[in-house]
């Protein structure tokens, strides 16, 4: 299968996008959050320029690049992150991973649109499966869908604007390096929102302070592994096989952040969740492209097969 080390790389990095919620939410437990988040981000940016330095792909980008690093930073981290901390102030947990459930299809709607590629009928089926899964596994065990409030549609806006950038991301991969596409993206996003954290919290930068030495740990971990070395398998993957069939395999990172929750804080899986994953799975197979890719291969071995007889 052409793609398939890709495929397996990505079901990692959602492993670990899936536990860096837990990291997460320890990190704004102890400091505020756009203080911490700009701070995250600047640090995975340093990590990703270190890599490239180390690596000699560092350039500057060319004259028609730059609206796509400041088109990704601005939707990929400044409005993504901003509007998704928003809304989990006014919003339940419940219908937050919903409506961020909902990442895919609006990554597919938006690459038939913009990007002229409509998914096929399998791959669409596939979107729907995992959005099913991605429902399942965030219900089981809540009391439901709560009541729609404002901070639904920041959440909606969050989601919106990472799928937006997903295509940004595809149509720079054409001349610029996705890893190289990212450390700028992350790099301009972590300043914007530093100047956002300045306005919004004050005291910020005092609340870094005294801070035990495991909250750090995470915190490296957290920029290092998920953000910065994440981001940039993510978003090379983007340039590889494309946007909507990239974005599937976020329904993976649901799962795998429930499976984070209770190994690091403790929280409960219930067999519902696995009934979830399995439509997570389905939904990947499917909208990833890679039962189609498998069923092509098979009949291009079965068809040299014939004519050698």
């Amino acid at each position: 299968m052409r793609y398939l080390k890709i495929y397996v790389i990505l079901v990692g990095t959602m492993i670990v996008w899936g536990f860096n919620v837990s990291f997460i939410k320890i990190l704004v437990g102890h400091f505020m959050p756009a203080t911490i988040t700009a701070l995250r981000i600047f640090t995975a940016a340093a990590t990703v320029f270190l890599f490239l330095g180390l690596s000699r792909s560092i350039r500057l980008p060319h004259a028609g690049e730059w609206k796509y690093v400041f088109g990704g930073a601005l939707s990929s981290v400044v409005a993504h992150h901003y509007f998704l901390a928003e809304g989990l102030t006014e919003t339940s947990a419940t219908n937050a991973g919903l409506i961020l459930g909902l990442g895919p299809l609006l990554t597919a709607l938006l690459a038939a649109v913009l990007l002229r590629r409509r998914p096929t009928f399998i791959r669409f089926i596939g979107f729907i499966l995992g959005g099913v899964g991605v429902g399942f596994t965030v219900l089981a065990g809540s009391e439901g869908m709560g009541a729609l409030s404002a901070g639904d549609a920041d959440i909606f806006l969050s989601i919106l604007a990472q799928a937006l950038s997903f295509i940004l991301i595809r149509k720079a991969a054409e001349t610029l390096d996705p890893r190289l596409l990212t450390g700028y993206m992350l790099f301009f996003g972590s300043l914007i929102l530093f100047l956002i954290s300045l306005w919004k919290e004050p005291d910020g930068l005092a609340s870094l302070a005294g801070a035990p030495m495991l909250t750090w740990f995470i915190f490296i971990c957290s920029a290092v592994f998920a953000t910065a070395v994440g981001h940039m398998i993510y978003n090379y993957a983007i340039g590889q096989i494309g946007a909507a069939e990239t974005s599937i395999f976020m329904n993976l990172s649901t799962f795998f952040s429930l499976m984070g929750a209770a190994v690091i804080l403790g929280e409960t899986i219930l067999p519902s969740h696995f009934i979830g994953l399995l439509f997570i799975i389905s939904g990947v197979l499917l909208g990833s492209g890679s039962l189609e890719e498998l069923i092509l291969q098979k009949r291009h071995s079965r068809l040299r097969a014939e004519k050698r007889s």
